[in-house]
């Protein structure tokens, strides 16, 4: 997974777009999903908008919302694409529009717009056919944005966490991971989105940007939103007490809250006026 490191884990396997049950899992708790799951700095967002002709953004993946309703918050008209229905429905009750269809499958119906947006979501997408169907719905001068956030939490708490889903889901790809992940690892996965994008023709040359930030955490806000990630949302009840249980005693001996440093990564690209 490209986007998350080791202790918020997305599962990472060789081909993670046809991995559809598990990018299908995340709408279990939607509601636990929206309000956990952090949101993207002020600065990309301006970015992407002062880097757009007009306000239409379509948001790829668009789960419950987070990213749309940042985007709407500074003036743009999104539309949401999302696999997983119980998300659609959460994010059209807090006023977006979305269809339920993986992005690949979607019928555009020939509209178009002036930024594509994938939050924490194009991973789940096939890297061959997603940039192709991004410039088919974007217009000349349009953005492609894919972002999203590697988290760095402090070794007292992601060897702990590391150790306790090696426990409960020995079985799972994700135990063959180090318990922290070098940020390197995420720029290289981001490289390859670029690269994928070049090979369309159809669009600029890409360009990597990179937000640096921090976020506190409590006991109780960390825990509400590790049961979100892609390792966690399929463990059954007493296995997932057992791994939150451990985490929760490490933050405890941290005094109860740590700092988590984020790094949320993009590769963006301006769909060529003549492809």
């Amino acid at each position: 997974m490209p986007t998350l490191s080791r202790e918020q884990p997305e599962p990472s396997p060789a081909q993670p777009h046809q991995a559809r049950r598990i990018a299908e899992s995340f709408g279990a708790d939607a509601q636990r999903y929206d309000q956990a799951r952090p949101g993207y700095p002020d600065a990309l967002v301006t970015r992407i908008i002062a880097s757009i002709p007009g306000p239409d953004v379509l948001d790829v993946g668009c789960g419950t919302g987070i990213a749309s309703r940042q985007f709407q918050a500074a003036g743009c008209t999104v539309f949401g694409v999302e696999p997983d229905a119980r998300m659609a429905d959460f994010a059209r009750a807090r006023g977006l529009q979305v269809e339920v269809a993986p992005f690949e499958a979607w019928q555009s119906a020939d509209r178009t717009f002036d930024a594509v947006i994938a939050a924490q979501s194009w991973h789940w997408v096939d890297p061959v056919a997603g940039p192709r169907k991004a410039a088919h719905v974007l217009r000349p001068g349009g953005r492609l944005a894919i972002f999203g956030h590697v988290y760095e939490p402090p070794a007292e708490v992601a060897e702990p966490f590391a150790a306790a889903y090696r426990r409960a889901a020995p079985d799972s790809p994700l135990n063959g991971q180090p318990a922290r992940r070098p940020l390197g690892v995420y720029e290289t996965a981001y490289a390859k989105f670029a690269d994928k994008i070049r090979e369309t023709g159809r669009f600029s040359d890409p360009e990597q940007w990179r937000f640096d930030w921090e976020q506190s955490y409590t006991r109780d806000r960390w825990l509400d939103l590790l049961p979100t990630t892609g390792g966690l949302t399929q463990l059954p009840p007493g296995q997932l007490a057992d791994v939150l249980n451990a985490v929760g005693d490490a933050i405890d001996s941290l005094g109860g809250r740590f700092t988590m440093k984020y790094t949320t990564l993009a590769t963006t690209a301006v769909r060529a006026a003549t492809s």
